[in-house]
């Protein structure tokens, strides 16, 4: 297939233009895509943002308030596991609202 010259110095390598889309389109496309993007962090660098110990949230916040697929991800289905931040600290904002809340010896908490 030939590129030309100014498509893969700007990287436009294997994409295709598509007459159909408006630049408004696009440009919305482009905005959403980066709405969606996401930081992934190790444990590690988790722990020093919310002041945890790394072990802390290996062995008692993982799988019981992080959960895999929504906080954390295995990437390609390895050991490795990346939290997610956006979604962390989301679920984080949402329980400072809650004022109220009484601790239960299961470890669950009672709200009123």
């Amino acid at each position: 297939m030939y590129q030309s010259h100014s498509a893969i110095q700007n990287g436009l390598g294997a994409a295709k233009f598509d007459p159909h889309v408006l630049p408004e389109q696009l440009a919305t496309s482009h905005a959403r895509n980066a709405r969606e993007q996401v930081t992934y962090l190790t444990t590690d660098e988790l722990a020093a943002r919310i002041k945890y110990d790394a072990r802390t949230i290996r062995e008692r916040l993982k799988d019981s308030v992080l959960i895999e697929g929504m906080h954390y991800i295995r990437p390609f289905g390895g050991r490795k596991i990346l939290y997610i931040w956006e979604h962390i600290e989301a679920d984080m904002a949402a329980m400072r609202e809650q004022v109220f809340a009484i601790p239960m010896a299961n470890g669950g908490v009672c709200h009123g």
